[in-house]
């Protein structure tokens, strides 16, 4: 149930999305949870400002969780999502967010997890 939204302002090649598909889904882990039903969307080139300026690379990305996970969890997935986008994209960790949404309440295939 897991969904993670990347908002990045390099550009990402179907190659490297492979890698980062399966990183991400890697990572999933930390927090408990299950690769089997994650959806991931990349958006690229996006513009992107941070602290003031645009002048370096950044990323935002938000992770939507059926439930919760335990904060030092959430705190694994945080590094591990910014030394992913660090290695594959250049992106410096300093200049990503990782936003987490918890819900109650998702529905699959006509139905209710």
């Amino acid at each position: 149930m897991p969904f993670i939204n990347t908002m990045v302002t390099t550009e990402i090649t179907f190659e490297k999305e492979e890698i980062l598909k399966a990183k991400l889904g890697k990572a999933l882990s930390l927090i408990g949870k299950p690769e089997a039903y994650l959806m991931l969307n990349f958006a690229e080139n996006c513009r992107l400002w941070f602290a003031g300026s645009n002048d370096e690379d950044a990323a935002y990305v938000e992770v939507a969780l059926l439930h919760s996970a335990p904060k030092a969890s959430y705190a694994k997935l945080t590094e591990a999502i910014c030394d992913i986008l660090n290695e594959e994209l250049s992106i410096p960790t300093n200049r990503i967010y990782v936003k987490f949404s918890e819900t109650e309440y998702w529905g699959w295939d006509g139905s209710m997890f």
